[in-house]
């Protein structure tokens, strides 16, 4: 073993899980360039006799630094492949700033365990790799790795670090921060990973249909429709299973229910409302975005992430029974509590419930909360951003677990989603700015990240008569409402571009909602593109980075053609139209 052969021998603790220092510094520890190295450690950090594992990280010195940024990017996956993101995101930082990476035990080039035709959504094949990984999966685990991270800081002869974890990396860090508080300096966490009283982390899935109420009450358009926006998402559930629609499938609606994506967030719950009332359009387009059935579970590590994941996890089961006896309390907390509701496990996967809960037939013999229940974590500053609508924990239940940090400050960030850090457009910035500044400095500064730059609409008209006339006192009602309806037809279009988004990012063109087509390059095209039936809109719409839009376009409506000119502020709460209609101005 390379660590061997430079005399990094790993000894026994001095106390119970915790280790020697090396007798030795790596090789990298002088390197003035990045450097790949791997350093040998016990399965168990607690018996130096155990089985050796090699566990890889990548070092990268910065001129003059004065400080280490330890960094994982989330998963549990391989971290060394994410280096390039990580210093994308990290940016200048690391003028001043090392970065460490590391491979977690059991993933990329740490000693995954081999495993083969494991599909998560499969049971079977679950079992089949817990009982070929065998005893050895206990140990791939945060609290086993926070010590193999703690051993390359040493072998690198590093003093104190900060860590930024996003995501699962989060767990990395308050393992870390358990074990090492002396180590730390400063820790910046995007998207946590939320820990539960007994230690572990919280992985039980839930509907958490509120984020649709809450989307909803901040818009006057969608807090008037009638009832709530998660009852009204009820009864599409409920109306799926009784009359499945191909288009729409119950999967697809369960992948949709948490508006991360600003058009998601913009239309899912009048097109909801609109699909009840008999009009599909609006949803079914939504739908195409995304699989309508779930996809394989496959990961390239599936013992290591499966490890970790049951590991380092609290379930509604005992985590010492047996497969059979965790399958039946599984079952019996979704009968009584119903966390999914209002959908039925047989709506998501036709497996039951140890096709949903993977770790039902994953042994977790060993006790090994992440972050141990008591342990008193560092008074380091520590700032957290934590997103309206993070598919993972709301900001309330991210601030409440991470009271443990002494010097915690979490930030709410309206309409964020998870791994803001690693997203585009102006709240990403926003956050990699907060996250730069606060490493840099250690401080946290008044800094207020959104992605608040839209409205929830409140509803979908099928003609021009449906839309609300536009106000303009020169025009008349007939010609308002034509107005209105091209504006509606263009602010349409260009909610596909909003620059928080990530899911037509890629998209080259798509159908208008009732016809026509519309083309996304460097202008948005609209080709008689029908928002409502009994209207064409053609015509190209200018986006300036400022989020201007200017459009000249055609309206066609019984036989006639009305040339419209529009200027407003795309991606904003409160958009304000001016322009001409045939030559009137207005606004």
């Amino acid at each position: 073993m390379i660590a061997k052969a430079l005399g990094l021998v790993l000894t026994a603790a001095l106390l119970p899980g915790t280790p020697t220092p090396p007798t030795g510094l790596h090789k990298c520890a002088n390197a003035s360039t990045p450097c790949d190295g791997t350093i040998d450690v016990p399965l168990d950090w607690e018996n130096a006799s155990s089985k050796r594992l090699s566990v890889a990280f990548t070092w990268i010195p910065a001129k003059d630094a004065d400080g280490t940024v330890v960094a994982n990017r989330g998963g549990p996956l391989a971290a060394l492949p994410t280096v390039p993101d990580l210093q994308k995101t990290l940016g200048p930082v690391l003028t001043r700033k090392n970065l460490l990476v590391m491979d977690p035990r059991g993933l990329g080039k740490s000693s995954p365990p081999p495993c083969e035709g494991v599909d998560f959504f499969k049971p079977e094949t679950v079992a089949a790799c817990a009982r070929s990984v065998g005893s050895q999966g206990a140990y791939f685990t945060a609290d086993q790795a926070s010590h193999d991270l703690d051993a390359i800081r040493r072998a690198l002869g590093l003093g104190k670090v900060s860590f930024f974890g996003n995501s699962y990396g989060t767990l990395y860090a308050q393992a870390y921060a358990a074990r090492y508080p002396h180590s730390l300096d400063a820790v910046f966490l995007d998207s946590t990973t939320v820990v539960e009283p007994n230690g572990y982390a919280s992985w039980q899935y839930r509907s958490q249909l509120h984020y649709l109420d809450q989307l909803c009450e901040q818009s006057k358009a969608c807090d008037a429709l009638p009832g709530s926006a998660s009852g009204t998402w009820t009864r599409l559930v409920n109306r799926l299973r009784e009359r499945p629609d191909p288009e729409v499938t119950l999967y697809r609606t369960f992948t949709m229910r948490i508006p991360e994506e600003p058009v998601l967030g913009r239309e899912i719950n009048a097109a909801a409302a609109a699909y009840l009332r008999g009009d599909p359009a609006p949803l079914r387009r939504l739908a195409r975005l995304g699989p309508n059935t779930s996809p394989p579970g496959i990961h390239p590590n599936p013992a290591g992430y499966l490890a970790y994941r049951c590991g380092d996890g609290a379930f509604p089961f005992d985590r010492l029974a047996s497969a059979s006896e965790r399958e039946e309390q599984a079952e019996r907390y979704n009968k009584q509590v119903r966390p999914l509701a209002p959908y039925q496990i047989a709506d998501l996967v036709s497996t039951g419930v140890s096709g949903l809960e993977w770790c039902i037939n994953w042994p977790t013999p060993r006790h090994s909360p992440p972050r141990p229940p008591g342990q008193a974590l560092p008074k380091v500053p520590v700032l957290v951003m934590a997103g309206d609508f993070d598919v993972s924990n709301s900001p309330a239940e991210v601030e409440r677990s991470l009271r443990a940090f002494p010097n915690a400050t979490v930030v709410r960030v309206p309409f964020g989603w998870h791994a803001m850090s690693f997203r585009p457009g102006p709240l990403g910035d926003c956050v990699r700015g907060t996250l730069r500044t606060f490493l840099t400095t250690k401080q946290v500064r008044d800094q207020k990240c959104t992605g608040e730059n839209y409205r929830a609409i409140g509803a979908f008209p099928q003609k021009i008569a449906d839309v609300p006339p536009q106000p303009a006192h020169n025009l008349s009602t007939v010609q308002r409402q034509i107005l209105a309806a091209t504006f509606a037809t263009a602010a349409d279009a260009t909610a596909r571009r909003n620059p928080n988004g990530y899911l037509y990012a890629t998209m080259q063109h798509e159908p208008g909602l009732r016809g026509g087509q519309v083309a996304f390059d460097q202008d948005i095209t609209l080709d008689k593109a029908q928002f409502v039936r009994d209207l064409r809109v053609s015509g190209p719409i200018k986006l300036a980075p400022d989020g201007r839009a200017t459009a000249t376009l055609r309206a066609e409506n019984g036989g006639r053609t009305h040339e419209v000119t529009l200027i407003w502020t795309a991606f904003s709460t409160h958009p304000s139209l001016s322009g001409t209609f045939d030559g009137i101005p207005f606004g």
